[in-house]
């Protein structure tokens, strides 16, 4: 067995790698003018942030979407119909959480973090009634089945 600590040793490598920038790490090429650095710089910088974007505008299309769910959602097919597209929106509040902080896009990040949680305040209210943690309804029956 190798003598080597491998936590300290992939701890130095992330040290190194938190301390360099995107530019050093993906440069421009080396033959390129200063303007066409900067050029290469701000396409990669527009490309990045268009893509964040976007991906935030559809999750922000799907969390005000499902004000408006069209179907039943009290129990049975309707219900699992509603939690699976919660889940979507989950889904979608994490991808372009990903993006944003990656992109370094400050407001679209935490914008994608609170269509994350509002994705986590639908499932609550329809889950918690019926394990038994919040007081059921009429609307939000004990039972996950129809009856």
């Amino acid at each position: 067995m190798s003598d080597r600590d491998w936590s300290k040793e992939l701890a130095k490598i992330d040290r190194k790698l938190e301390s360099a920038s995107d530019e050093a790490m993906f440069p421009a090429p080396r033959n390129a003018t200063p303007a066409a650095r900067a050029q290469t710089i701000e396409v990669r910088q527009k490309t990045s942030t268009v893509g964040a974007v976007l991906r935030l505008l559809l999750a922000t299309a799907l969390g005000v979407a499902m004000l408006f769910w069209p179907y039943d959602a009290r129990c049975g097919l309707g219900l699992a119909a509603y939690l699976g597209a919660t889940g979507v929106l989950l889904v979608a509040g994490v991808w372009s959480a990903v993006w944003t902080w990656r992109n370094r896009t400050g407001r679209a990040h935490t914008l994608s973090l609170l269509i994350i949680l509002w994705g986590l305040v639908l499932g609550a209210v329809e889950v918690l009634p019926r394990v038994g943690y919040a007081k059921p309804t009429l609307d939000r029956p004990a039972g996950w089945l129809c009856e």
